[in-house]
């Protein structure tokens, strides 16, 4: 780990200057964050999807995607599967009693999950490494690949070292199945206590099969990383893209709606998949806030599906703001229409 350009002075750093800076004043307490701001959970459960008859049939276009919540994403991508930052936990904290919990459960249980060819791991944070689901994914002789120094979080927690693959930005492995994974630049930072700031890594990765190619960003700020990680990594036909727990305080660490429409422009190709949203209460802003400013902004070219919804970017047409359901206390008397059944 020490070799690695990013690592200085005993930690990991950011080595692309962000370009948003924090807006310090106004910094959230943890009193603001656990007790204060409206709207920031749905009003009725949101509307989900069982997605295994669909990961039973094949993949036409050769690329689907199940967003499993939060930046849990199944792609199925030139006949491999890859599994992000799984979290099935039902809180994000390091207590089980106390912190962030989830809106809804997961719409599928991980021993429903089809064949995975690798598990893929961002960074340490408990929204992203989620011990109980480690723990049960581990059981499935699955490889996880992820960023350097995180592999101890891994064997610690039953993954054997043989199955475990770390990365520094711009190293890649091609797994046995024909998969090719790159680690790439990400801005933010890791620890899961209060005395492991920055022991180890964050990256964003991208995959590229035989005749596709996806871009996930895990957890980052605005950078120049983006461009050139379209010129080297890319051209891509799917894009995931952090949108939610977003604040000005944070604007160098994370996307929120505005800067991930940036990013996705730096990027230059593919379709944009919003993750890191809607599952969680971790910042002040109303839950359904990032897919409002998404759908108002971007209309084009945004796939945007119900949790737990297979779709294939290439024929993902129109967004249906499935989110509104979890906007208003009673659906009829806010005047929207009813949201129909799909199958």
């Amino acid at each position: 780990m020490q070799a690695s350009k990013q690592y200085a002075d005993g930690g990991f750093m950011n080595t692309y200057q962000p370009s948003v800076q924090r807006v310090p004043e106004g910094r959230p307490t943890l009193a603001d964050l656990m007790f204060r701001g409206e709207r920031r959970t749905p009003a009725r459960p949101l509307p989900t999807h069982d997605p295994r008859e669909t990961w039973a049939s094949p993949v036409e276009t050769g690329l689907r995607a199940t967003w499993l919540g939060h930046s849990t994403v199944l792609l199925e991508i030139d006949g491999h599967r890859i599994l992000t930052d799984p979290v099935w936990g039902a809180r994000v904290s390091p207590l089980p009693f106390l912190g962030p919990k989830r809106f809804q459960p997961v719409p599928v249980a991980i021993d429903a999950l089809p064949p995975l060819d690798a598990v893929l791991i961002s960074h340490d944070h408990y929204d992203h490494l989620d011990y109980p689901s480690i723990r049960a994914l581990a059981k499935l002789r699955v490889p996880f690949v992820t960023s350097l120094g995180v592999g101890l979080h891994l064997e610690a927690w039953g993954v054997p070292a043989e199955r475990i693959v770390e990365l520094d930005w711009w190293e890649r492995i091609t797994l046995p199945s024909g998969l090719t994974i790159s680690a790439a630049p990400a801005h933010h930072y890791s620890g899961r206590g209060l005395r492991d700031r920055n022991v180890t890594l964050w990256s964003s990765f991208a995959l590229r099969g035989e005749r596709h190619a996806v871009f996930f960003s895990g957890d980052t700020g605005l950078s120049p990383a983006f461009a050139e990680i379209g010129r080297r990594l890319g051209p891509f036909d799917l894009v995931m893209l952090e949108v939610g727990a977003c604040h000005p305080a944070w604007g160098n660490i994370h996307l929120g709606p505005d800067n991930a429409l940036k990013a996705w422009e730096q990027l230059g190709s593919g379709r944009f998949l919003p993750v890191h949203w809607g599952t969680f209460n971790l910042a002040m802003h109303p839950w359904a806030q990032p897919a409002d400013v998404l759908l108002t902004q971007a209309p084009e070219g945004l796939v945007m599906p119900r949790l737990g919804e297979p779709v294939e970017p290439a024929r993902f047409e129109v967004v249906e703001p499935w989110w509104l359901w979890g906007t208003a206390a009673n659906w009829q008397d806010a005047g929207l229409p009813a949201l129909p059944a799909r199958e």
